[in-house]
């Protein structure tokens, strides 16, 4: 399955290569909304919120009204991925609040699921040369994307797995390591990285793995 992402920097849609810098900005939000309208879910981070610098909440919850989402962008305290719930995310994604000083948060995780529900939670796993970032992907720690799924598989129901050396370089994420990740968790599983061909999602389907994409369909070279 194919599931639009949608991140929010500055009150604007924006697409960013390896998370840094920014090559497409869009403002028309009921363009979009209504474009990803018929997709079964899509994908909604705030990129402010997850590097500290200010928030975008009100897009958020905009957006969560009127599109089944899954939200994430600097959720790092239990009541703030309770409210996004509230306010209509479908599933909420926790990535750097996984980790304190440099290790793996299980408690944290398990107050989670045992507060929230497994359903309600996707885990992200941000990696950058096969080791995990946080922060907004700008501090990088020698976990490794094996070591999160074995810590913490057991108290979320998703997984997001993210490819940040080939985010939106439109080149393709590396089927080598998808299998790799694949192998390593039977939750469900959802990746994204650089995805821009349709042959590509229809793989990752194949191995019952959904596929995230942002540049690919913002600058048109995949058409749906």
């Amino acid at each position: 399955m194919l599931i639009p992402s949608i991140d929010l920097m500055g009150g604007k849609i924006v697409q960013l290569v390896q998370g840094e810098k920014k090559k497409l900005e869009f403002d028309n939000f009921d363009y979009w909304i209504e474009r990803f309208s018929k997709f079964p879910i899509v994908q909604v981070i705030d990129l402010d919120a997850a590097r500290g610098a200010g928030n975008n909440r009100a897009l958020v919850e905009q957006i969560a009204g009127r599109l089944k989402c899954q939200v994430g962008g600097g959720i790092r305290n239990l009541e703030s991925a309770r409210e996004l719930l509230n306010i209509g995310a479908h599933k909420v994604i926790i990535g750097s609040a996984l980790m304190n000083e440099g290790r793996i948060n299980r408690e944290y995780a398990r107050t989670l699921a045992e507060t929230l529900s497994k359903s309600a939670l996707m885990f992200a796993i941000d990696s950058r040369g096969g080791r995990v970032a946080i922060d907004g992907w700008r501090t990088q720690t020698t976990v490794t994307a094996f070591d999160m799924i074995r810590e913490l598989e057991q108290f979320c129901e998703s997984f997001l797995y993210t490819h940040i050396d080939t985010e939106g370089l439109m080149g393709g994420i590396p089927m080598e390591t998808v299998h790799a990740i694949r192998r390593a968790t039977q939750r469900h599983l959802v990746v994204a990285g650089g995805i821009t061909e349709q042959q590509e999602i229809d793989s990752l389907d194949a191995l019952g793995i959904d596929a995230v994409v942002g540049m690919a369909l913002y600058s048109g070279k995949l058409r749906v």
